[in-house]
């Protein structure tokens, strides 16, 4: 079963996301960027759903980070921000993520990004 974490800080989002992706995929979830990026390198998961405006450190700079590890390089970031303002997408993109998607996330839409980056369900 493929393993995506979690990077959010709003309950009621991560339980959203939580109740879509559950019964396909490992969860790991983290409420902040630094807490996200440690994540990340101990426990390797195949995709990260990062939102962008985080406590501690946003989902910028722990793109970034994430990014910046040889052993973490590779793994897919998605972007998620409620705040999108014109910019954010090509923003995120040199931040590191390799997609971005706005909040509320368009389930379709986030079915079809995991489905590009870790195959089928």
């Amino acid at each position: 079963m493929k393993k995506i974490l979690i990077v959010e800080d709003v309950e009621l989002n991560t339980e959203l996301l939580v109740q879509l992706l559950e019964d396909d995929y490992e969860l790991l979830i983290a409420t902040d960027g630094a807490t996200g990026v440690e994540v990340t390198q101990s426990a390797q998961p195949d995709l990260v759903l990062m939102d962008m405006s985080l406590p501690v450190m946003d989902g910028w700079e722990a793109t970034r980070h994430i990014k910046a590890n040889a052993a973490t390089q590779n793994i897919p970031v998605i972007g998620l921000s409620a705040h999108a303002m014109s910019g954010d997408d090509e923003r995120a993109r040199n931040a590191g993520c390799d997609e971005y998607l706005t909040k509320p996330v368009d389930f379709e839409s986030l079915f079809e990004v995991l489905d590009r980056f870790l195959g089928s369900a």
